[in-house]
This record gives C-alpha cells, structure tokens and sequence, in this order.
C-alpha cells in the first residue's frame, strides 16, 4: 500500500491524539493547545482563500520564533501553498529581490519586521500583507488576529501529491544572489521522520526554539515536534540568562544551538553558576562548525546536558549525519568528546561519500581528504529557477549526489571529519592546512574566548594562517596573551607548518541568524587588495 507524504498530515496528527495538550508556549503569554492551533491554523487557510490566495501560491513568513510562523506554515500549506520562511537579518533590499524571485503572493511580518518590507512593497508582487501589531508599522497591514477572527474555519483542502513543491528556504546569498532551495512533501516528510529518530523526539519532550524556525524551517522541527505531539516553547530572540531561565522553568528537554550559542551558556554559566535543567533531563543538538572539544565537555559535565552533532546544509533538509554513534564510545569515557565533534555517520536512507577529484571514494584512513557528497530522499529537489545550478550541484565530481562544498575525512567506522569548507582551507607553501584544526587549538587556550581563521595573502607562501581572536576578557585593546604567544602555543601543539602566522583581535566575529561564523567577510577584507578571488586556495 503507498500512502502520500504530505506535510499537512503532522498537524493532523497532533489534533487526533493530542487535541487537548498543551502544544505551544506563545511569547505572548498565552498558551495553546493542539486543538487550538489548529483551529487558528484552520481560519488562516480560510483567511488565504478569501484574499485569493491557491495552491503553488508562495506565502512568505518573516517572524521571530513566535507562534505566528507556526499558525501561517500550516494554514498556508493546508490550502497547498508554498510555505516560504525569510532570514529576519537580512535587508529590504535581500527582502525585494527574494519576493520578486519567488514571486511571492502575501506575507505576513512581525511588527519589528515590517519596517524593512513597508519601503519595497510598491516593488515586489505581493499584494497581502498581514502582521501582529498593525499600530506598530507604517502602512498599510492587515491585523493577523482580526483577521482569523472574522474567518471561519472551513476551508478547501485541495488534492496534493508528496513531489510537488510545499517550501521554498532561501541560501543565504553569500556569494551571489540567494538561491530558493525547493523542498517538496516528500523531502520534508522523510527528513521530519529522520530527525525524529536520530533526535529522539517524544510526545512528552517540551522544545525550546532558539534555533530560528526560518532556517530550512527550524531544521524540519515545525513537522516533527509538531507530529510527535511534543510542546513548543517560543522565542523573540534569545540570551543566556533567558535560555537558562526558560529550561527551568518550562522544563525543557530539548533544544538547538550552533556551537557560538553553546559558548554563550557556557560563558554566562561560569559567571553565574546557575542550575541548568528542571525536571527534564536536557539534551541539545548543535551544528555548523564542529565545536571544540572542550565544549562538549563542559555541556556535558557542567551542565549535565547530552550533546548531539549533527550535520548538513539548507539544500540537504539539512541534517545528514550525526556523531551520536554510542557503540563508538562510552558514555563515561573521555574519549566520547573526541567522536562527539565529528560529523559521523549518515541518517537512514542517506549515502554519505567522500570523494576525490576524480569522483572516487577516498581511502578510510582519516587523513586523506576529499569533498563530501550525499545522495538521500531528504535532499532538495532543485533550486528555484536556477536550472544550471541545480546541475552544478549535483553533478560537479560525481553525478547523481549533492556537493556539499565540504572537505573531509573518513575514520575506519566510517565517520566523516570536516576539515573545511572548499574556501576555507589554507594552502601554504603547498601543504594543505585545516583552519578547524587550527581554530580548535586556539579555542584550547583560556585567554581566547572565540576564534575564526581564514587564508591570508602572502607573498612567501602564496596563503598564510590568520587568526580572529575574540580575547577572554573582551578588550581588543589589552588582551590577555599576545600575538607572538599564540603564535608560539600553535607550534607546540601542531606541525610547525600550521603554526598561525598572524593573529588580530577582534570585539566580536560576523555571525549569522544561526551563529555560523561568516568567515567570508573576514576573507573579503583580507582580499579586497589583491588580485585573484579570496579563499580560492
């Protein structure tokens, strides 16, 4: 027998069997039931319908991590429209050329958001516009609860089959105009039942939303949260003391933060020696960057909390792999912290390789170093009217697998190593050095409190280790250690050829909404003098 895949079924599901528990923790203060949401789901398919809008019709969202985003997802997918989140970091002018791209028909916008789309709605396509404060923004905007006050609950559900198109999540546009990553049903279903798994997502797990739920929609977290009947705790924005609070208080079990998040709670914890659970034991997955080992350690034995990595891209659901291979270590064992900041192994039903220039399988001996590519039903189905790349992405050294852009090893277990992105790694002199491997013994020392390296020019060398370095005490200016001692602690601890050669201080390193590190403005600056690309290695 084969049923459809359709993304509308996870909140059909929680209305089923769950109706009458508590489904979200709103920042409002009010609290909803999964009766209730969808209800207020119900009304804003009835709402879109009104205004005209049908199925393929792009819906976009541009909120924090409010219950807002989750009522239009499933009111707009309900009636099949395509559900499209936006970066709230990014500017009116990101803003214009994302909904001319995609053609976007209504938005609806949080009150502080609004500001940036009010100067370019004469430019763009869209024609509904709806947030939760209308007093708030200039313009003219519809009130998103008025609005599902005077709608009733009936609506048409149209006939939808699991390979069209339901999302549409814009990359982030670092090198070039952002590009729209089409998930269909069945990329989004899959992907929602692996992370349930790998996760360990429960009806009785209570999640705390400091991932945002528009990055490649909250990790697949408004589906599978949602279907397993689990609780959602939202946000408008995050900071330590908030978080901790909030775990107390709510009794969180579950979480999401990119490793500058963890680093975050670890530094307010130390100044504050606060308790960091409640009645739930806490686990929290994090991606990006591999977080050094001395993190996981304190997550793990400071706060008590178990740590999952994972990893992936927006085009790949995003998650692929994860470390949490308990047969690979124990759980007592301080070996498990080495392991634990590996990418792992590969999600069921996903090919994971790591493969040289030429197409083939590197050697699983944790050093040779390739390009990870992926093959798996969670994996995008194309780019928003981006025919060529989409064919550059998945047929660039293999054919059929999507190019993760990442360089690579692969342990005798089979566990991959990112060792950096394809811009990102340095060669100097010829030798290939990692930037991770050297940002992880930086991290190692107490006077850095965050770090990031990129290839800089050298006239000797053709590129050459640069560090940004956050100090521990957060003065630029007066650093703890100088530029020649961390220079020095980089030779003792590694091959002399990946020493760092230069070392800047910096307040704070660029991030995105999700915490990664944006190395590529460090590499422009770097650059901007020079001749060829930056970071091209």
């Amino acid at each position: 027998m084969q049923k459809p895949l359709l993304v509308t079924e996870f909140l059909d599901r929680a209305r089923e069997y769950y109706a009458d528990d508590e489904a979200v923790v709103a920042t409002t203060g009010e609290r909803y039931t999964y009766g209730e949401l969808g209800e207020r789901a119900d009304r804003f398919s009835s709402a879109l319908q009104e205004r005209g809008i049908e199925k393929g019709d792009r819906v976009a969202v541009l909120d924090p991590n409010t219950h807002y985003h989750l009522e239009v997802a499933y009111g707009s997918m309900q009636i099949g429209a395509v559900h499209t989140p936006l970066n709230y970091r990014l500017t009116p002018a990101d803003f214009a050329y994302i909904l001319e791209d995609a053609g976007v028909d209504a938005i609806y916008a949080d009150y502080e958001y609004a500001e940036k789309i009010e100067p370019i709605r004469d430019d763009v396509p869209t024609e509904t516009f709806l947030t939760n404060d209308a007093e708030a923004v200039d313009g003219d905007w519809e009130e998103f609860d008025e609005v599902l006050e005077d709608a009733g609950t009936e609506y048409e559900r149209p006939t939808m089959v699991e390979d069209e198109v339901i999302t549409i999540n814009y990359t982030s546009g670092t090198t070039g105009d952002p590009k729209g990553v089409c998930r269909t049903h069945r990329t989004e279903t899959i992907h929602a039942y692996l992370i349930a798994n790998h996760l360990e997502i429960a009806d009785d797990d209570v999640y705390l939303w400091t991932l945002p739920m528009f990055h490649v929609n909250g990790w697949g977290h408004i589906y599978a949260v949602t279907g397993m009947g689990a609780k959602h705790v939202c946000t408008r924005g995050v900071d330590a003391e908030w978080i901790f609070d909030t775990v107390r208080e709510e009794d969180v079990s579950y979480m999401c933060g990119a490793p500058t998040v963890l680093n975050m709670l670890i530094d307010y914890h130390g100044e504050h020696d606060v308790e960091t659970s409640g009645e739930n034991d806490v686990r929290i997955a994090t991606a990006g960057s591999a977080p050094p080992e001395a993190t996981i350690r304190t997550v793990e034995d400071e706060f008590g909390w178990y740590l999952k990595h994972v990893y992936g891209a927006t085009e790949t659901g995003p998650l692929i792999t994860t470390s949490d291979a308990c047969r690979t270590f124990d759980d007592d064992s301080p070996d498990r912290f080495a392991v634990k900041k590996r990418q792992g192994l590969g999600f069921l039903g996903t090919e994971i390789r790591v493969v040289d220039e030429g197409g083939e399988d590197v050697s699983r001996d944790d050093e040779t170093i390739g390009e990870v590519v992926v093959r798996g039903n969670q994996v995008m189905d194309h780019y928003w009217n981006k025919p060529e790349a989409t064919e550059e992405a998945f047929n660039d050294r293999v054919e059929g697998y999507y190019h993760m852009g990442d360089l690579a090893t692969v342990d005798d277990n089979g566990m991959i190593s990112i060792q950096d992105r394809k811009k990102d790694i340095i060669i100097s002199g010829g030798e290939n050095i990692s930037s991770i491997e050297l940002e992880d013994t930086l991290f190692d020392h107490d006077a850095v409190a965050d770090v990031a390296v990129i290839p800089a020019p050298s006239d000797e060398w053709g590129e050459t280790p640069k560090a940004f370095v956050v100090p521990s005490n957060g003065d630029p200016e007066n650093p703890p250690v100088s530029e020649e001692e961390l220079t020095e602690y980089t030779r003792e601890n590694l091959a002399g050829y990946k020493a760092v050669r230069r070392v800047e201080y910096v307040r704070q390193l660029p991030t995105t909404a999700t915490g990664k590190v944006q190395k590529y403005e460090l590499r422009e600056r770097e650059w901007e003098d020079e001749d060829r690309m930056v970071g091209q290695g």
